[in-house]
């Protein structure tokens, strides 16, 4: 049975400007860092009690060993406490953000990483 959500798999371009982006930008935490070979991976949390990590891979490297693999951005969906907050850091640190809009389920906005992948931040209190 599974239990929990262990690691995202995020297949990036430039791994460093990726993790640089995570961990000054957006204030994540940089769990470990690993390599074998030519293969180098991030490991990277939201700062504090996360249960669930993001692996920043090489898509150039990944798909050569495993061309099978589906390497889009998955859609992921992270909370914030603070949305009104989070949201204007982003800003203060020109991050591409939309509008913070009302969903049924709660205010939501998006933001894109360096490399134009898009994510999105519920509010949850």
């Amino acid at each position: 049975m599974i239990n929990k959500v262990g690691q995202v798999m995020l297949y990036v371009n430039d791994q460093e400007a990726c993790m640089k982006f995570w961990t000054e930008q957006v204030g994540f935490t940089l769990v470990n860092e690993h390599s074998m070979g030519d293969m180098k991976w991030y490991v990277i949390a939201p700062t504090g009690e996360a249960q669930t990590s993001i692996v920043l891979h090489n898509k150039e490297l990944i798909s050569k060993m495993q061309p099978e693999l589906n390497l889009g951005t998955p859609s992921l969906l992270f909370f914030s406490e603070d949305l009104d907050s989070l949201y204007q850091n982003l800003v203060e640190k020109s991050i591409t953000v939309g509008e913070i809009v009302n969903m049924p389920t709660g205010r939501v906005f998006n933001f894109a990483d360096n490399e134009g992948n898009y994510f999105a931040v519920m509010e949850t209190k």
